[in-house]
C-alpha cells in the first residue's frame, strides 16, 4: 500500500476517533411503576363498572359494552378529600359527590343525596 494512503487512513481513523466522546452510562427504568398519585386512574365499584379520574375529569363506564354512565369534573379539596360533579346519563341529573381517600387503594363516597358507596382502585 501507497504511503499516502495508509496516511488517509491513519488520518481519518484519528478524525472518527476524536468525534467519539466518553461512553455515557444510562440506567435502564426500574420495573415498578410508580403509584398514582391522589385519585389518578382508574377505581371500580362492586359491581365492576370504572370510574376514571384524569386531570380533572371524571367519567364512569361499564365494563361489557364502555357505554358511559356518567361524567363530569373534581376537584382536590386536599390531599385526601375529592369533590366530584357529575351529571347522570341514565337519569339525566346534575349531582355532587365528595370522596375521602382511605387509602391509596380505596375511595369511601357519599352523593349528595346522602348514598354511600366504595370504589377500588384498579390494578
Amino acid at each position: 500500500m501507497k504511503p499516502i494512503a495508509i496516511l488517509t487512513l491513519l488520518s481519518a481513523a484519528a478524525a472518527l476517533a476524536s468525534c467519539m466522546g466518553p461512553r455515557e452510562v444510562r440506567e435502564l427504568p426500574s420495573n415498578r411503576q410508580m403509584a398514582p398519585a391522589g385519585v389518578e386512574g382508574a377505581w371500580v365499584d362492586p359491581n365492576g363498572v370504572v370510574s376514571t379520574f384524569s386531570g380533572g375529569t371524571f367519567s364512569t363506564r361499564t365494563t361489557d359494552s364502555n357505554q358511559e354512565l356518567a361524567s363530569g369534573t373534581y376537584i382536590n379539596l386536599s390531599p385526601k378529600l375529592v369533590e366530584i360533579s357529575m351529571y347522570s346519563v341514565l337519569r339525566k341529573t346534575q349531582s355532587k359527590v365528595n370522596c375521602a381517600m382511605v387509602s391509596a387503594s380505596q375511595l369511601n363516597c357519599t352523593t349528595d343525596s346522602g348514598a354511600q358507596f366504595s370504589l377500588s382502585r384498579k390494578v
